[in-house]
C-alpha cells in the first residue's frame, strides 16, 4: 500500500477543503492526524468527540445508562468503556443502539466545526485544509460529506498486534476488527492511502507527501 493520488474534483468557490481521515482500529489514524496538524492542517478527532458525548453529566451518558444499565459505569460515575465494549462488540443490535446515541452528537460537532472554519476563511486567501479523523466514516455513510478521503491502513495482523499490545485479548481484538468494514474495502474507496505498517519515519514521509498534494489542491482558485 502506498500514498495514491486520485483526488476528486473540489468546489473551488468555497475556501475550505474538507478532508476525512479514516481507516481501521489501530491503523495509525491518530498518529497521522497529529502529523497533519503539525504540518498546518486544522484537525478534529471523532473519537475525542465521542468521549465528550458520554462524559459525566452529559445527556449521552444518561441515554447510555438508560439503554445498557448502571453496570457500564465505574463506581465514581464515569463510563466504564471496557464493560460497555464487551456488550456492544458481542451484539450488533446493541452496537447500533450505542451509535444512535453517540453519532448524532459527533457529526453535529464536526458539521459545526466545518461551518465555523468556512465562515472564518478569507475569500481572497488560500483554502483552509480541514481534516476530520472519523474511524467509521464509510460504515456511517458520511463519506459524501467530504471532498477528499485519506485512509490510514495496515494489514489486519498488524492491527491485531497493536491491539493486544494495548492490553486487549486476542479474541476481543479480533471482534473489534471484525466489527468494522474490512480495511481493503476502505483502501478501494480512498483518494489517498497512507501505509502505517512500517517505521514512523516511513509513515511521516507518506503523510508529508499527502499533505503536499492536499496543499496543491488547496491552492486551486476559480
Amino acid at each position: 500500500m502506498s500514498a495514491g493520488l486520485k483526488p476528486r474534483p473540489t468546489n473551488d468557490d468555497v475556501p475550505l477543503l474538507r478532508v476525512a481521515l479514516t481507516g481501521g482500529i489501530a491503523t495509525g489514524k491518530s498518529y497521522c492526524l497529529d502529523r497533519f496538524a503539525r504540518l498546518g492542517a486544522k484537525t478534529i478527532d471523532a473519537d475525542a468527540l465521542a468521549r465528550d458525548a458520554v462524559a459525566v453529566g452529559s445527556p449521552g451518558l444518561v441515554a447510555v445508562v438508560q439503554r445498557f444499565g448502571r453496570g457500564v459505569l465505574h463506581p465514581r460515575g464515569d463510563l466504564d468503556r471496557t464493560a460497555l465494549g464487551r456488550l456492544v462488540f458481542d451484539n450488533p443490535a446493541a452496537r447500533r443502539d450505542l451509535e444512535a446515541i453517540v453519532h448524532p452528537v459527533v457529526y453535529g460537532a464536526i458539521s459545526n466545526w466545518l461551518e465555523t472554519l468556512r465562515a472564518e476563511a478569507p475569500e481572497d486567501g488560500p483554502k483552509i485544509v480541514a481534516i476530520a479523523d472519523i474511524p467509521l466514516l464509510f460504515e456511517t455513510g458520511r463519506h459524501q460529506a467530504f471532498d477528499v478521503i485519506v485512509v490510514a491502513a495496515c494489514p489486519p495482523d498488524r492491527q491485531l498486534e497493536r491491539l493486544t499490545a494495548r492490553g486487549l485479548t486476542r479474541e476481543d481484538a479480533e471482534r473489534r476488527i471484525a466489527a468494522q468494514l474490512h480495511i481493503d474495502k476502505k483502501i478501494q474507496r480512498a483518494d489517498y492511502v497512507i501505509d502505517t505498517s512500517g517505521s514512523f519515519p516511513e509513515t511521516d514521509a507518506q503523510v508529508d507527501r499527502v499533505w503536499a498534494a492536499l496543499s496543491e489542491l488547496d491552492a486551486r482558485r476559480p
